[in-house]
C-alpha cells in the first residue's frame, strides 16, 4: 500500500480529499479459489433454526432485533440511540457557518497517519484470527465453550444456554486443529459442527432452546469457517460464511470485521471499509469500552478507505466538513475547489445530496452526531457520473434504464446492464456507503440495490455470484435495525425482502414474485412517466421558442419595410394581389 493513498485534509476549504493524480498500477489478478467442497452442500442461512424450530420462529428476525434494542435502550439510553437528530445538529451548526464555508476556515481534524501493512496484520491477528473460546450470544453474556466443568455449570446456572456435548466436542477438536495450523482439517470439523446444528444438536436438552441462541451458535461456527478459509487464502469460499455469520448474529462486531477481512483479500476495499465501519459501531453499541480495540478497528476502516481511493481510476473524491444544509453557492464553491484539486476528474462533478458522511479520523459514536462531511465526486466518464447523480434522488433505488421497460429484456440488454451496473455503478455506490452508516431516503436502499443486481446475475445464469450477492444483501438487512430507527413501513419491507431472499436461495417460487422485482417495475413506470413528462415539457418549450422566433422575425421584417428611406417594395399578399384591379378602378372613378 502506498503512502499516497492517505486522505489529504486541506487547511482552507476542504475537509478531506483523496486520489493521487499520478498514474497507478493495478495489482495482479486475484488468487484463484479452489473448487467448491462439501461445505457448499450445507443448508443456507438460518436453515438450522428452521429444521429445529420451524419456519415461523426462524422468520421473525426483525422482531427479535427489536426486542434486543428495547432491552439495550432500557439499560443505556444514550448508548442505544443510533439515529442522530439532524435538527439538533442544524442548531449547533448555525453558529459555525460564518467561520467555516464562508470564511474559508473549516473544521479540519488532525488525520491519523498512514496505516502501514503491519498494522492491518496486527488488527486481523488480534480481532479476526484469534481462536475465540466464547460464543457471543446475541441477547445474553458470552458462554465459555472450551472451559472446565465448573465453568459450564456456572454458565448453566445463569441465563446462558448450555451447548450440546456432541457439538462442543466437535468445536473443541476444530479449535485444536486450528491451533496446530491444520486449517483444512479444522474447516472439516466445523462443517460437521454446522451439520449437527442444522439437525437440532445445538443446545443441551437440559436447556430450553430459543431461536436466537441457536442462531448465535451457528453464527459462531460460520465465523470460525471464515477464519479457516482466510488462512487457506480462499476468500471466495469464506465470503458466504462471513455473510451468514452476520445474518445469524448481526450485533457481534467480530462478524463484521471478519467480513471486512474477506473483502480485503478479494480486493473489494470499499465494501471492506463499510464492514469495518459497522464493526466499530456495533462494538460501541453493544457495550464495548476498550478504546484500544475501537482505535484498531478505526485504523482498519481508514486503511480500507485509503486503499479504495488509491486503486480507483474512474473517479476521485473530496470531503468537506458539514456545518449546515448545503446551499447553491456553497455547492458551486465545492465544485470549483474540486476542479482545482482534481483537474483530471471534471467530466461530471456532483455532491451527494442525501445523507452525511463520517470519517474514522473524527468519528466518536458517543457524540451526537459525530463530525459529518459532504462527499463530492468527480468522474472521467460523463455518462457514469450522470447516471450516479440520479440514484440518490430516487425514492426507489433501482437502476431502471431499460430501453423498453415493458417488454421482456433480451440477453444482450441484460449483459449491457450487468456491465453498467456491476462494473461501473455498484463500485461507486459501495464507496459512497463506506463512509455513510445509514440511508435517509430508504433504510433498505443498499440491500434493494444488491438484490436487483442479484436478479440480473440470476437471469444470466451466474448462480454462484447471485448467491453471494443475495447473502450480502441479507446481512445488510439483518444489520439495519441496529444501525438506525426504522418505521413500520420499513420494517415490513425489510421482512418481505428477507423472506424473498431466503426463498430465492432455496429455489422457491419464480422471480416474478420477488419484492425487489415489483419495486423494479414500479420504478420503471415512475421513470417512464417522468421521462414522458420531461419530453413533453421540452417539446413544448421548443415549440414555444420556435413560435417566438417566427414572431420576432416577422415583426422585424415589417419594421424594415415601414421604415423611412426603405428601397424595398412592400410585400403583397395573394389576397391583396387579387383585389388590386378593383381598387384601381374605384380610384379612377373617384378622380373622374
Amino acid at each position: 500500500m502506498e503512502s499516497e493513498s492517505s486522505i489529504d485534509f486541506q487547511k482552507d476549504f476542504l475537509g478531506a480529499s483523496g486520489q493521487n493524480e499520478a498514474s497507478q498500477q493495478t495489482q495482479a489478478s486475484k488468487e484463484s479459489s479452489a473448487a467448491a467442497n462439501k461445505l457448499n452442500d450445507i443448508p443456507e442461512t438460518l436453515q438450522e433454526v428452521k429444521n429445529h424450530l420451524g419456519d415461523g420462529e426462524a422468520g421473525n428476525i426483525t422482531e427479535k432485533i427489536k426486542e434486543a434494542k428495547e432491552e439495550k435502550q432500557s439499560n443505556d439510553v444514550g448508548r442505544a440511540s443510533p439515529k442522530w437528530k439532524a435538527e439538533n445538529n442544524d442548531k449547533q451548526a448555525a453558529k459555525k457557518e460564518a467561520t467555516n464555508l464562508q470564511t474559508g476556515n473549516p473544521l479540519t481534524p488532525a488525520p491519523l497517519s498512514h496505516i502501514p501493512l503491519h498494522i492491518l496484520m496486527h488488527v486481523e491477528m488480534e480481532l479476526v484470527y484469534a481462536d475465540e473460546e466464547e460464543i457471543a450470544f446475541e441477547f445474553t453474556a458470552p458462554a465459555a465453550l472450551y472451559g472446565h466443568a465448573d465453568a459450564m455449570s456456572a454458565a448453566t446456572s445463569s441465563a446462558v444456554p448450555r451447548v450440546d456435548e456432541q457439538l462442543r466436542a466437535a468445536l473443541q477438536e476444530a479449535s485444536r486443529q486450528y491451533r496446530q495450523k491444520n486449517y483444512a482439517v479444522a474447516a472439516g470439523r466445523l462443517a460437521t459442527a454446522l451439520e449437527l446444528c442444522s439437525k437440532g444438536a445445538a443446545i443441551d436438552k437440559s436447556s430450553k432452546p430459543y431461536p436466537e441462541d441457536i442462531s448465535s451458535i451457528a453464527s459462531f461456527i460460520e465465523m470460525k469457517l471464515v477464519t479457516c478459509y482466510l488462512k487457506l487464502r480462499k476468500p471466495d469460499l469464506a465470503l458466504n460464511h462471513s455473510h451468514r455469520s452476520i445474518i445469524l448474529n448481526p450485533a457481534y462486531f467480530r462478524n463484521h470485521l471478519c467480513q471486512a477481512a474477506v473483502f480485503r483479500q478479494l480486493e473489494r476495499y470499499s465494501e471492506a471499509a463499510r464492514s469495518a465501519m459497522i464493526a466499530d459501531y456495533m462494538y460501541w453499541l453493544t457495550g464495548g469500552t476498550e478504546q484500544r480495540i475501537s482505535k484498531l478497528i478505526k485504523q482498519y476502516w481508514q486503511a480500507m478507505i485509503e486503499e479504495a481511493i488509491t486503486r480507483e481510476e474512474s473517479f476521485s473524491v473530496m470531503y468537506t466538513p458539514f456545518v449546515t444544509k448545503v446551499k447553491v453557492d456553497n455547492r458551486d464553491k465545492m465544485t470549483d475547489a474540486f476542479t482545482k484539486k482534481h483537474p483530471g476528474y471534471t467530466q461530471h462533478i456532483f455532491t451527494d445530496p442525501h445523507g452525511l458522511h463520517i470519517l474514522p479520523q473524527t468519528t466518536e459514536w458517543s457524540s451526537s452526531p459525530p463530525q459529518q462531511y459532504f462527499l463530492t465526486l468527480g468522474f472521467r466518464n460523463k455518462q457514469i457520473g450522470k447516471n450516479l447523480e440520479k440514484l440518490p434522488s430516487r425514492k426507489l433505488p433501482i437502476f431502471s434504464d431499460c430501453k423498453a421497460p415493458f417488454s421482456p429484456i433480451p440477453e444482450e440488454e441484460l449483459r449491457r446492464q450487468w456491465e453498467t451496473v456491476g462494473k461501473q455503478i455498484m463500485p461507486v455506490m459501495d464507496f459512497i456507503r463506506s463512509t455513510k452508516l445509514t440511508d435517509d431516503v430508504c433504510a433498505c436502499s443498499r440491500a434493494i440495490e444488491k438484490l436487483h443486481y442479484a436478479s440480473i446475475l440470476g437471469r444470466l445464469q451466474q448462480v454462484t455470484e447471485q448467491s453471494q450477492v443475495i447473502n450480502q444483501a441479507m446481512a445488510e438487512l439483518a444489520s439495519i435495525p441496529y444501525l438506525q430507527d426504522i418505521s413500520q413501513q420499513d420494517a415490513e419491507l425489510l421482512q418481505s425482502l428477507m423472506a424473498d431472499a431466503m426463498d430465492t436461495l432455496e429455489g422457491r417460487r419464480s422471480d416474478k414474485e420477488r419484492v425487489w422485482n415489483e419495486i423494479e417495475k414500479i420504478a420503471m413506470i415512475v421513470d417512464f412517466i417522468y421521462q414522458t413528462e420531461d419530453s413533453y415539457l421540452k417539446n413544448k418549450k421548443r415549440r414555444a421558442a420556435k413560435r417566438e422566433r417566427r414572431r420576432r422575425k416577422k415583426l422585424q421584417s415589417t419594421e424594415q419595410h415601414l421604415s423611412p428611406g426603405s428601397t424595398k417594395l412592400p410585400l403583397i399578399s395573394p389576397k391583396d394581389t387579387a383585389t388590386q384591379p378593383t381598387r384601381e378602378l374605384a380610384l379612377q372613378i373617384s378622380n373622374g
